[in-house]
């Protein structure tokens, strides 16, 4: 860390807070919307999600890991939650015997089904409807822009995993 931190001025600190309070407010709907329609916590929707857009319904763990930024270790609690619900299966990928594929049941997306109307109309109601839609377009792009930069550097949990070269020793 530096010693001489930039400062933060007043409009980027207000920008910072409004994005800190928009998020937490948002998820704290979202989360509570997928609870009573679907007994999903936040994490769990996400997965289903994601595997409802991969081709064939299926991703590797790492994968998902990377995507949804959250721990390895916890997204096979997850995982694991979702595979007992039998809304996913879990088995070693056909790639990569080391790595383990999930994938969405059609119990997994009848869920996804019927989350879906209520999560829509959250994010409706709390981010969509008081803008405009060239002002939706630019927060688009620019949370897009803040993302790209974010994962250029990104934290441990949604970092790709390095592979090791196959000459290196094992550990």
């Amino acid at each position: 860390m530096p010693d001489d931190p930039k400062s933060l001025d007043p409009v980027q600190l207000d920008a910072y807070f409004a994005l800190i309070e928009v998020s937490s407010l948002l998820r704290h709907t979202v989360e509570q919307q997928l609870r009573e329609a679907g007994d999903l916590s936040y994490v769990q929707f996400q997965l289903l999600a994601t595997l409802g857009d991969a081709p064939g319904g299926s991703r590797r763990m790492t994968d998902l890991a990377d995507g949804v930024v959250y721990s390895r270790s916890g997204l096979t609690y997850q995982a694991g939650l979702l595979e007992a619900a039998g809304l996913v299966t879990r088995a070693p990928s056909p790639d990569d015997e080391r790595s383990v594929t999930v994938t969405i049941t059609d119990a997994g997306r009848e869920r996804l089904g019927r989350v879906f109307p209520g999560h829509i109309a959250v994010l409706h109601r709390m981010l969509l409807d008081p803008l405009e839609r060239g002002e939706v377009e630019a927060l688009g792009a620019v949370l897009a822009r803040v993302r790209d930069h974010m994962r250029a550097d990104p934290p441990r949990s949604a970092a790709p995993r390095r592979r090791r070269a196959s000459s290196d020793p094992a550990p």
